[in-house]
């Protein structure tokens, strides 16, 4: 039976060494999911340094779709995916060229189509014997953007975090550095 962990929290707030130090007490093969595509220097830069502080016991995988769990689990035990809201990003603009333009139906459609990638994903995942650590930002904890675009993906990240929170078996949220602990065993979770 899978084992699913969420880690989010704010831009720089020490997710992804986190993360990383989870999969890393397991002592086993681990996969790495990268989402990003290297768009800009500044992006390279940052892929280079999260490859850095991996050992060689870590498998990097590039993709951000229709991403092959089975195969993945056929050779490791543990599983990082960094990070859901680049993948949800490019999920974004997969679908379409002009996100922002969407109105109504279209709109919904986009949000559809994002949905159904995590939601298998997520499916996928429960029927191996995985351990699964998804890499999140906390997109809802500023002000509401002032671009469309921008309110459009905060909007889909948080729905897409609260499904894959529904689904964790421990979330941690990360602030300055330090995780704190919200669901999983010894947390009271009140609804």
């Amino acid at each position: 039976m899978a084992e699913i962990v969420l880690v989010t929290g704010g831009a720089k707030s020490g997710k992804s060494v986190f993360a990383e130090n989870l999969c890393t007490k397991r002592n086993n093969n681990t996969g790495y999911i990268a989402t990003s595509i290297p768009f800009d220097d500044d992006m390279k830069d940052k892929i280079e340094k999260h490859r850095k502080r991996r050992s060689d016991r870590w498998v990097t995988y590039e993709c951000y779709r229709d991403i092959d769990i089975n195969s993945i689990s056929e050779d490791c035990e543990t599983v990082m995916l960094d990070c859901v809201t680049l993948m949800v990003n490019n999920l974004m603009f997969d679908f379409c060229e002009n996100p922002d333009e969407l109105k109504g139906k279209e709109l919904d459609e986009m949000e559809n189509f994002i949905t159904d990638q995590f939601t298998k994903l997520l499916a996928d995942i429960e029927k191996t014997n995985l351990y699964f650590v998804f890499v999140t930002n906390e997109t809802g904890m500023g002000v509401i953007p002032a671009n469309r675009l921008s309110r459009i993906y905060s909007n889909i990240s948080g729905k897409i975090n609260q499904i894959i929170a529904s689904k964790s078996d421990e979330v941690y949220l990360t602030i300055s550095g330090i995780p704190v602990k919200i669901k999983g065993k010894g947390v009271a979770v009140y609804e």
